[in-house]
């Protein structure tokens, strides 16, 4: 077994074949007589090599031959730790073992920093890509916020603006409802352009007509659930229009808010739903505006038709409602497109009698035919059109509730539009009976498990707070303690 021999004159000799033995005294001496004689015999390429260094400095590199060097020390640092190393031929040396071993640690902790780098990066990355995303999507809910509640006011100033120049109710509800028919293609469109296996239009349209049944849209159930949804929407643009007439847009606009309070109580009867407290707060709360806003003009006159016509508007709409979901349940985005469109060819088929016969009669009846606002009306039905379309596309890529508050913030939109256009004036009894409403309507947005959802939020604050007072003890008794023992005392706080 070969060895590598290191003398230290600084006291202790070192062999290693494996690991470090030390040697002193005698043999130190006895090593030192014999390097005497190796070092008169050799010459030339063939000297041993007699390396000079600092005590517990690194070994220089070795060479094949043996050389002889001196370290570049002062005087003082020679004499006083001289450091002889003799290297063998053989491949086995402490010098080499060390830097191997030192290049071998010293990759592997760049490694493992390279790899903790890498690590933090793709975190950061992660990260950062999170929240844009979040960003993103809280920008798009509140655009589709404000979309809905925009185009609901946008709806509802335009109503105003036509019936200065056109009395016709009934024809502005058929017209715009003859709209819907383009609620299907345009969905196709939006499917074309984003789905990755595209159908053909029949094929699509068949895959929607899955919500009247299995065996598709037939004639029957064209009659017979067609129908009676289509008389309700009718209905319900209908009174929407008419309570315009008598009323400014925000009041209407709030008590057509009570059709949430509506459907709550008709789905609570007719489907059963769970009973809430709080949504039967909300419910008295919607009553109680409703007579507020009745009772601010004395009851008589125009105002409480009006009012009569936005309860009625607002029933009709959650009747519309709970048996779209009682007959049909749930629907997605192109089963909602396809019903909205099969409503608007009803209303194109059946329902286009109802303004002829009421223009013969002269109780729609406008002269001549040139005098009709075409541009206000196609306003009125493209808005309403794009409410539809927002609400059913809200629905589908966000949150239902997001589509209800954009509902409920159509009230202080018509608000300002009415305040600031036409200079009106809210007495105190409107204006807290519209306050009433929107505060019942946002009740009714709770859901279902928000007691639960509420105990387990207040729980979670204790919880937090009384951990926090754990570790503000801990602190402080840690701090006593440090402070205890620098004025060389110990004190035990007492728990």
């Amino acid at each position: 077994m070969e060895l590598d021999l290191k003398i230290c004159f600084c006291g202790s000799l070192c062999a290693s074949p494996a690991g470090d033995v030390c040697w002193d005294g005698e043999l130190q001496k006895d090593l030192r007589k014999r390097y005497s004689e190796w070092d008169g015999d050799l010459s030339g390429a063939s000297r041993s090599s007699v390396i000079q260094c600092k005590p517990g400095g690194n070994c220089p590199s070795r060479h094949r031959g043996m050389t002889r060097q001196l370290s570049p020390l002062s005087v003082a640092e020679d004499s006083a730790a001289p450091i002889l190393e003799l290297q063998n031929r053989s491949p086995s040396g402490i010098c080499r073992h060390s830097r191997v071993e030192r290049q071998s640690r010293s990759g592997e902790e760049g490694t493992q920093t390279h790899t903790e780098s890498s690590s933090q990066e793709a975190e950061g990355q992660t990260r950062c890509q999170s929240c844009t995303s979040t960003f993103l999507k809280l920008i798009w809910r509140f655009l589709i916020i404000l979309s809905v509640s925009s185009s609901w006011v946008g709806t509802t100033q335009f109503v105003k603006i036509t019936y200065e120049t056109f009395d016709c109710p009934f024809f502005m509800t058929w017209f715009s409802t003859n709209w819907n028919i383009m609620v299907f293609p345009i969905y196709y469109s939006g499917h074309l352009a984003t789905a990755q296996e595209k159908q053909s239009p029949i094929k699509k349209f068949r895959e929607c007509s899955r919500i009247f049944g299995e065996d598709g849209l037939t004639l029957k159930l064209f009659l017979k659930r067609t129908a009676p949804f289509s008389i309700l929407w009718t209905l319900t643009n209908y009174l929407y229009l008419l309570a315009l007439k008598k009323l400014t847009a925000t009041d209407v606009s709030a008590l057509f808010c009570c059709n949430k309070a509506f459907v709550f109580l008709l789905s609570w009867i007719v489907l059963k739903d769970r009973f809430m407290g709080a949504r039967i707060v909300a419910a008295i709360m919607a009553i109680t505006g409703i007579v507020m806003m009745a009772y601010a003009d004395g009851f008589q006159g125009d105002s409480i038709i009006g009012v009569a016509y936005a309860v009625g508007s607002a029933s009709t709409s959650a009747l519309y409602k709970v048996l779209f979901k009682m007959f049909l349940g749930s629907a997605n985005f192109g089963e909602a497109a396809h019903f909205v469109s099969t409503l608007g060819f009803f209303n194109l088929i059946f329902i286009s009698v109802t303004p002829i016969i009421l223009y013969f009669t002269k109780v729609e009846y406008w002269s001549p035919f040139s005098a009709v606002p075409w541009g206000y009306l196609c306003g009125v039905a493209g808005l309403w059109l794009a409410f539809n379309i927002l609400v059913n596309v809200g629905v589908v890529l966000t949150y239902p509730i997001l589509i209800s508050i954009g509902t409920v913030l159509s009230v202080p939109g018509n608000a300002a539009v009415d305040l600031l256009k036409h200079k009106m004036i809210f007495s105190v009894v409107r204006l807290g009976a519209t306050i009433i409403i929107c505060i019942g309507f946002l009740l009714m947005l709770l859901p279902e498990e928000w007691d639960e959802i509420t105990l387990r939020f207040i729980n979670s604050l204790k919880e937090k707070k009384s951990e926090d007072h754990a570790d503000d003890i801990t602190d402080s008794s840690v701090h006593t303690r440090s402070r205890s023992r620098a004025n060389g005392t110990v004190s035990i706080p007492l728990a």
